[in-house]
């Protein structure tokens, strides 16, 4: 087993950990431990609300989760050599949960939503099961999938000019309509910031400064791309001295797009990664975001059943808008589901955290856009085509 770089304190909040990580991007933020190029390592992590949400059936700690908490993530680690300019190489060797159950949530509309928000306005929560590599859930009987297990969040620290950039933007973003429910986009904000070891005389501006890890931005973070499991490549533009590489939000299985927000399984786990540098490789293949080499291990499902979306909405047409063709797709699913015995919530959940395909059909074709949702028909435990 590699040796654990850093560990996970889950019965307590991050902010006590003997060595904390930390849950906002800033370049000051310190590195306490650190690897050499071509050193494998292990990092436990705690899932991404720092242990708000409990194996329960009651969905108040869904609704009323704090997000300024959000996301914990274990690191920063310096990656010893790693210059700006370089490419940071990491390689996912393998990961796991340290506790035996996940969970999936609908946030509110007034805390955080999700892509669905407008027709799912209240607070919902699935907790799942593992067993092995399979999940099962006493909230949603019937259904029982492999999950293909990823971080949801990856990525290394912006450079001062960089976390500048972000931060204009997106307060420019949220100045379009800065009383939109749920917000626009997250600005910096202090309450509840944890920034690693940094000393005291630095952290109140560090924290006024800090993004949000929500979004994901030029640097990878929270991705949530399902397919970034086992045997994966990751190849980071390396923005700061040392790297600066952070991971958490570990999913159990994630449907593509993680639609309810809290979509994915969320758990508490391990990780054991890989890394390596190309030095000078931001110039030398014209890499200013990450690229992606997916690993070669997902579940083995042959039979889908699919469903179309286009950008139509309410009798409007939008102009090849492949998001509300995806929302389309997606309430057809729900509503398709419904005929078998599911809740439209749980059906909602269910395209989130099980090991759902969705993808661009048509991008081209005016005036609309076309998407398809893919449910595997093995999940469920009976017949649900038509005939």
């Amino acid at each position: 087993m590699p040796r654990v770089l850093f560990k996970a304190e889950l019965d307590k909040p991050m902010a006590e950990w003997d060595l904390p990580g930390h849950n906002r991007w800033h370049p000051d933020i310190p590195a306490e431990v650190g690897v050499n190029p071509g050193e494998d390592f292990r990092v436990e992590c705690q899932e991404w609300t720092d242990g708000q949400i409990l194996n329960t059936d009651d969905a108040h700690d869904i609704e009323t989760v704090d997000l300024t908490r959000a996301h914990v993530l274990s690191g920063p680690f310096a990656i010893k050599g790693a210059e700006p300019g370089d490419l940071l190489v990491v390689d996912i060797l393998d990961l796991g949960p340290l506790l035996s159950w996940g969970y999936t949530g609908i946030f509110s509309k007034e805390n955080g939503g999700g892509f669905l928000t407008d027709y799912f306005p209240k607070a919902y929560k699935a907790v799942w099961d593992f067993h092995g590599i399979y999940a099962t859930s006493r909230h949603i009987p019937g259904v029982k999938f492999a999950g293909l297990s990823h971080p949801g969040l990856i990525g290394c620290a912006p450079s001062h000019e960089l976390l500048a950039k972000w931060n204009a933007r997106e307060k420019a973003l949220i100045a379009t309509n800065p009383e939109r429910v749920p917000p626009l986009a997250l600005p910096p904000i202090e309450e509840n910031a944890v920034l690693g070891t940094l000393s005291s005389e630095h952290r109140s501006r560090v924290a006024r400064e800090a993004a949000r890890t929500i979004p994901p931005r030029e640097h990878g973070g929270n991705v949530d791309i399902k397919n970034l499991s086992r045997g994966t490549r990751i190849f980071f533009p390396v923005y700061v001295q040392d790297a600066l590489l952070s991971v958490g939000d570990l999913h159990f299985s994630q449907g593509d797009g993680e639609i309810t927000f809290c979509g994915a399984i969320e758990m508490a786990g391990w990780i054991d990664l890989g890394v390596d540098l190309i030095k000078g490789g931001m110039a030398k293949y014209g890499i200013t975001s990450p690229i992606f080499k997916p690993g070669p291990v997902e579940p083995r499902y042959s039979e889908y059943l699919m469903f179309e979306g286009i950008s139509v909405e309410k009798e409007t047409n939008y102009y090849l808008d492949a998001t509300v063709a995806y929302r389309q797709a997606s309430l057809n699913a729900i509503r398709y589901l419904t005929n078998f015995g599911f809740t439209p919530e749980q059906a909602y959940i269910l395209l989130g955290a099980a090991p759902v395909e969705g993808r661009i059909g048509g991008i081209v074709d005016i005036p609309n856009a076309c998407v398809s949702i893919g449910i595997p028909l093995e999940i469920f435990d009976k017949k649900i085509l038509p005939l």
